[in-house]
């Protein structure tokens, strides 16, 4: 599976290791992803997702429910 947050589409991004002599050999930039259940009240089921850190706090703040309904809408879940 894919290194992508299901809620924000947060990606892998690409830079550089930068020596102490100033070499540059490619690396990349993981996001902070983590995998949660949540019970969605509505549909009255279980969803597990794989969220980066800033998409748990947009859950703590605006609620399961509303965060879904806009992934949904941006493209970025598919369910």
């Amino acid at each position: 599976m894919a290194r992508v947050c299901q809620v924000t589409g947060k990606r892998p991004r690409v830079g550089n290791n930068v020596s102490h002599a100033n070499n540059k050999t490619k690396r990349k930039f993981y996001p902070n992803l983590h995998k949660k259940r949540f019970y969605i009240p509505e549909e009255e089921k279980w969803v597990t997702l794989k969220l980066s850190a800033n998409a748990l706090k947009t859950i703590n703040k605006k609620g399961i429910s509303a965060v879904l309904k806009d992934a949904r809408k941006k493209g970025t879940l598919s369910m």
